[in-house]
């Protein structure tokens, strides 16, 4: 097991990759514990919870919403669960995200811990403290910074995981080599074969330099004032994607990075070799790198986007793999590189 810190405002989080959810009755006093998870995750490895009482919530980005919060809290009421109460997510970035918020809100803020189940959960929302549930069918619009006491990191838990959730963590362990880790970019273009046979220390390695990435940067900028926006790297166009194909995350944000790295290209940042590293690596892992939607219904959906401003937007360029950069584009800047790519 490895650990990591990251000091935030609201409190300390520790990050332990490798560790054993089994024993989460090390970092949470049990008989104060209420886990929230999904009904899927607890057919899986319910037998292994603590004596705690468990919450249930649905399945997918559907049930990321107020309603599932509002949900929560009666059943928090009934429980008579109050500021010594300590809230566990168990589960993967839908649970977290909306475990986070609750912890978060209830009673102004009880502790609260991860053990995030998926890849893709275990190097993005399981660790940062952002969490937050979507409103109106824009994602993350209502949310909280707040960092949990702890994050489990459970290699084993992997194992389960279907092939496409598998790609979708990958995705994001991708982006942060691009974005500040060349090394780690260079280490998954080497042994992505074994990452996708789930070799044990090849993507333990992995996921503990992706989360030494993420921890940098948020013990650098917890709020998002300035560095920590470099994390949405693939993120604003893939939201969009996401929202008008309803593809899976890692999937839409891995078209969202090949749609960033033309734009750097176009400035003049990114050689045309980096570019293609990126997108040869993403394809390697399986991942979409084109867009297979009228460019215009996605573009529609960026306007709606929370970081637009008039006719701009912040966008995450890349300037070489492994250096970021974060930026306002036009909005037509952006629409002129789709027209053009979907013309390929």
């Amino acid at each position: 097991m490895k650990t990591l810190h990251i000091h935030g405002g609201t409190g300390d989080s520790t990050l332990r990759v490798g560790e054993s959810f089994s024993h989460l009755d090390q970092y949470v006093p049990v008989d104060r514990t209420v886990i929230i998870t999904d009904p899927a995750v607890r057919a899986l490895y319910g037998d292994r919870f603590p004596d705690c009482p468990i919450i249930e919530i649905g399945i997918g980005e559907r049930n990321k919403t107020l309603k599932t919060v509002e949900f929560i809290y009666e059943r928090l009421i009934k429980m008579a669960a109050d500021r010594s109460t300590w809230i566990v997510g168990i589960g993967g970035g839908i649970v977290c995200d909306v475990a986070g918020f609750v912890a978060s809100t209830y009673l102004r803020g009880v502790q609260f811990g991860f053990a995030p189940s998926t890849l893709l959960a275990q190097v993005d929302a399981g660790v940062g403290g952002k969490n937050g549930v979507n409103f109106a069918g824009y994602k993350n619009m209502v949310g909280t910074f707040n960092q949990p006491a702890f994050v489990i990191c459970d290699m084993e838990m992997l194992k389960t995981l279907s092939r496409a959730d598998l790609l979708c963590g990958f995705a994001e362990i991708v982006k942060h080599g691009a974005i500040a880790d060349p090394a780690l970019f260079r280490y998954v273009e080497d042994r992505r074969q074994d990452a996708l046979a789930l070799e044990p220390a090849v993507v333990e390695r992995m996921v503990y330099d992706a989360v030494v990435v993420k921890a940098n940067i948020v013990n650098q900028d917890e709020r998002e004032g300035g560095v920590r926006r470099k994390l949405n790297f693939g993120h604003t166009f893939g939201h969009a994607v996401e929202k008008v194909t309803g593809v899976p995350h890692g999937e839409a944000v891995s078209i969202g990075m090949a749609v960033a790295g033309l734009l750097s290209v176009r400035r003049g940042y990114l050689g045309q070799t980096d570019l293609q590293r990126l997108t040869d690596l993403l394809e390697a892992l399986e991942l979409p790198t084109r867009l297979d939607v009228d460019p215009q219904q996605a573009l529609d959906a960026l306007k709606r986007d929370k970081k637009r401003s008039g006719d701009h937007i912040k966008f995450v360029l890349l300037k070489a793999v492994g250096e970021a950069v974060v930026e306002d584009i036009r909005i037509s800047e952006l629409e002129e590189v789709l027209h053009e790519r979907s013309r390929d």
